[in-house]
């Protein structure tokens, strides 16, 4: 194997991984978690928003962070950073077309983690102190924008397998 391929595989297989970690624990904070925080007796929802959530919210952001850096790593490293990021408009190839999509849905779900839903988040679960009506407002955006992220990951997946496997 030559090193810049087996760097290229390297590379990759982090983007995947942290991807894999990033999807995962947004699908289950929709799926599992929100869902499910109705059906919690009261007396047991610190266990969740004091223990739980942190801890999944530490992992969310920073595996959206390692995904985002390792895709534009490969990216740059397989020489289709800028035609992706231009969406193939400069080389009308389908195969830009469709890995530009996926990095632009995961470049803006990624911002909505770390600049809408972590901040908010940190006010919902009470790591940053405001009154109750902002706590609530707080949660809701958070929640909205999660669900958004959620509808989001279908098509960035979807291109993002595409363009490897398509074309």
């Amino acid at each position: 194997m030559e090193d810049g391929f087996s760097l290229i595989f390297f590379i990759r297989w982090l983007h995947v991984l942290s991807g894999v970690m990033w999807i995962g624990l947004l699908w289950y904070f929709n799926f599992v978690q929100i869902p499910s925080m109705p059906k919690i007796p009261d007396e047991q929802k610190p266990a969740i928003s004091k223990v739980i959530a942190p801890e999944a919210l530490f992992w969310f952001r920073w595996s959206a962070l390692s995904t985002v850096v390792f895709g534009v790593l490969l990216a740059g490293m397989n020489g289709y950073l800028v035609d992706g990021l231009l969406i193939g408009i400069n080389t009308e190839v389908a195969r830009d077309t469709m890995i530009g999509f996926g990095m632009w849905l995961g470049l803006i779900m990624a911002f909505n983690v770390w600049f809408v839903i972590w901040p908010n988040q940190q006010k919902a679960l009470g790591m940053v102190a405001v009154e109750a009506d902002e706590k609530a407002k707080a949660a809701r955006t958070a929640m909205l924008f999660s669900r958004t992220n959620t509808m989001l990951s279908l098509p960035m997946l979807y291109a993002m397998v595409a363009a490897q496997n398509l074309f």
